[in-house]
This record gives structure tokens, C-alpha cells and sequence, in this order.
């Protein structure tokens, strides 16, 4: 860190040096800080990567970790239209799709022969859905693989459910859990602004509601994500608010496990546009250290969002999770990211250790579960064995 600092003390005075020597004496930014940050330029974005590396090492665990997940996005039937969502269809269309608890079971039996631990289970607002189904699937896949962790449900659709079931929010969440639901992904939070979110989905759970699944589930010992959205309508205003929301929220309960920004990803036809590139993408994950670290140890950078090079680029830039193999990608794919649908435990390693960093795999909750010292000695697990890219079915 000393070596960081006299960096940082060589940079011309500005509000974005202030901020970073704030960072690297362990004090907490403002949103002023943050702004400063988000528009600083040449030499003081290098030093800003070069702080949150520092942090990162001091912060983060000192491998590089990822999971072995699979996703399962059971439908794609919608009633919401959010501006945002390429994936979405209604029940009419001829390509909407509804699986039901076995064949949810089917896929997460299948993830669990390749070596997943973990099952991330989200899908659209589907009209004939009753609140039911989302607790038939968790007891069903308990019952039938009862090692797999299951991650599952967007605040959003345990909102719909909780209301549909004429429960309270915390006791829609603790029937969940007594279902067998493991964790709860922290997404539907697009931008944390009621105002940012009207213009995105009107229909969309309010800031107020999401905090609300947050914090039952926290209080309830199941430990949740927390994302950002980013790179589309918002400003650096609206993500620095995000970010400080998500730094109270975390003192509060102590139940997030990861940050994950989440880089917009538009269609031509998209009535909106993705904002920012490859630099946009290095700078919001190197604030995101500076200014969650401290609370949340665990900045993961989507390769789904980015491919596996520049997420390569910010796990030396603040990153220090690539996330999972995903085996089944299909919202971000249907959007129009091009990074593929799986990658392998292989490729994974690869893009670790081409960042400089030893691999490590983990659980869903961040317990270590192998280590990868040697490339020479590492296995070949059953997912290895598929096609990079490849869509299992």
C-alpha cells in the first residue's frame, strides 16, 4: 500500500487525489469522492486501478475464485415489459417457454453430475404462476439432490409471489427457506432510484420493496448478492447513491456476499442504448473496491458482460470473483452478449491466472473448496469436457 500512496501523492492536487488517498488510509468516500473518481482521466484512473488492486490484495481473499453454477431461467413469460429486458415474451408469443419443478430438477441434476455446487434459479413474471410453484421448486430439487446449493429468486419474484400468497415479504422469505432455498441473488435492483426506475419499468418493485426482501432475508440468515445495472440511462450521481445505499445496508444486516456490477447490454432494436466501453467497465469496478470493500470483500465481474479479457483486466483492477460457468446464459445472450452461454472450469483458471493470480473454487457463500497451485496437476472435471460455448439441454 505505501508504494500506492506515493503514486497517488504524485498526482497533480484535484478532488479525485483526495479521494483516492482517502481510500488508501481506509476512510470512507462520499458521493462527491465517487464522482470524482467516475470522471477522473489518464494518470489518475491508472492510480485509481493501482488502489484498488492494493485494496483488493488487502481485502479479498489472495486467490481468484469462481463457482461452478448452473443457471436455470425456467421461463421467459413476463407480464412486465421493462425497457431494459430482451429476454421477456408474453404468454401468446409463439416462443415463450414454462418448465415446471421437473424439469427444473432435470437441469439441476444434470448440473449436479458436471460437479456444480450451486443452482441459480430466476425467470420472468409468468401471469399463470402461482406462489406455490417457486416453493414446490426448491423442495423438489432438495428432495431429489440434497447437496446443491439452491440461489434462487430475484427480490422481484418473491415480491409477486409474497403477494400472490397474501404473506408478508418476510414470511413468503421464510417459507423459502424452510423449502430449501439457499441464498438469494440481490438482482431486480437495476439502479437503487425510484425516479431512474420509473423510467426504466414502471411496473418494476420499488427501491423501498427491494430493500425490504433484502433485509427479511438477511434477518433470516439467508445471505443474498447485491448488483448494479449500470450503463445505460443512469449518471455517476445515480451509481454513487447506489453504491452507498448498498455500504448502509451491508452494515446494517451483514448479509451480502458479492457486489456484481452488471454492464447494460443492448439489442440494435433496444429503445436503449448501452453507454460506456471497456475503460467504463475497469473504473465502475475499481470504485466499487474503493468504496464497498471494507463491507463487502467480494467484487465479482460478469464474463457474460464483458468476455474473458477484460474481466481478466479488472481482476487487477479491484475484481477478485469471475463468477460461475453458468452452463445455460440466456437473458444477457438474448440481449446480444457475444461471450457465449458456458465457460468451463478450464477457461476460468485460464483467465485467472492470466490476471496473475492463483484459481480457487468456491462455494455459493465463498468457502474454499479447491485450491489450483499447479496448471500441470489441475483435473479435468466433467464440465471441462464440454465445448466452450456448448448449450446443454
Amino acid at each position: 500500500m505505501d508504494a500506492v500512496k506515493q503514486i497517488v501523492k504524485s498526482l497533480p492536487p484535484s478532488r479525485a487525489r483526495k479521494a483516492l488517498l482517502k481510500a488508501t488510509e481506509g476512510e470512507d468516500l462520499s458521493h462527491v469522492d465517487m464522482l470524482a473518481l467516475f470522471q477522473a482521466e489518464a494518470e489518475t484512473v491508472e492510480a485509481l486501478y493501482s488502489t484498488a488492486h492494493a485494496l483488493r490484495l488487502a481485502q479479498a481473499s489472495p486467490f481468484a475464485t469462481y463457482v461452478v453454477n448452473r443457471n436455470i431461467n425456467f421461463t421467459n413469460i413476463c407480464y412486465n415489459r421493462c425497457t431494459f429486458c430482451a429476454y421477456s415474451r408474453p404468454s401468446g408469443s409463439k416462443d415463450a417457454f414454462l418448465w415446471g419443478p421437473e424439469e427444473i430438477v432435470r437441469r439441476a441434476r444434470q448440473a449436479a453430475e458436471l460437479g456444480a455446487t450451486e443452482v441459480c434459479i430466476q425467470a420472468g413474471l409468468a401471469p399463470q404462476l402461482d406462489a406455490r410453484f417457486y416453493l414446490d421448486v426448491c423442495r423438489s430439487i432438495r428432495r431429489a439432490l440434497p447437496g446443491l446449493h439452491i440461489h434462487g429468486f430475484s427480490p422481484q419474484e418473491i415480491l409477486y409471489a409474497a403477494r400472490k400468497s397474501y404473506l408478508s415479504i418476510s414470511e413468503y422469505v421464510g417459507r423459502l427457506k424452510d423449502a430449501g432455498l439457499g441464498s438469494i441473488p440481490g438482482t431486480s435492483a437495476e439502479i437503487l432510484d425510484n425516479r431512474m426506475r420509473m423510467r426504466l419499468s414502471p411496473g418494476r418493485l420499488t427501491v423501498q420493496q427491494w430493500i425490504e426482501v433484502i433485509e427479511s432475508a438477511h434477518r433470516q440468515g439467508l445471505r443474498t448478492t447485491a448488483t448494479m445495472m449500470y450503463g445505460h440511462i443512469e449518471d455517476y450521481s445515480h451509481r454513487a447513491d447506489h453504491l452507498l445505499l448498498l455500504r448502509d445496508l451491508q452494515r446494517s444486516t451483514g448479509g451480502f456476499t458479492e457486489f456484481v456490477p452488471l454492464r447494460f447490454v443492448s439489442r440494435p432494436d433496444s429503445p436503449l442504448a448501452s453507454n460506456g466501453g471497456q475503460e467504463e467497465t475497469l473504473k465502475t469496478h475499481a470504485i466499487a473496491r474503493l468504496a464497498l470493500g471494507k463491507d463487502i470483500p467480494n467484487i465479482q465481474v460478469s464474463w457474460v458482460k464483458e468476455g474473458l479479457a477484460v474481466a481478466a483486466r479488472c481482476l487487477r483492477a479491484g475484481a477478485n470473483d469471475l463468477g460461475g460457468t453458468l452452463i445455460d446464459e440466456a437473458i444477457s445472450a438474448s440481449a446480444g452478449a457475444s461471450n457465449g452461454q458456458l465457460r468451463t472450469p478450464r477457461e476460468l483458471r485460464a483467465c485467472i491466472r492470466k490476471a496473475g493470480f492463483t484459481p480457487a473454487q468456491r462455494s455459493t457463500l465463498y468457502e474454499t473448496l479447491r485450491i489450483f497451485e499447479d496448471p500441470v496437476a489441475d483435473p479435468i472435471d466433467p464440465i471441462d469436457r464440454l465445448s466452450p460455448g456448448a448449450v446443454v439441454d
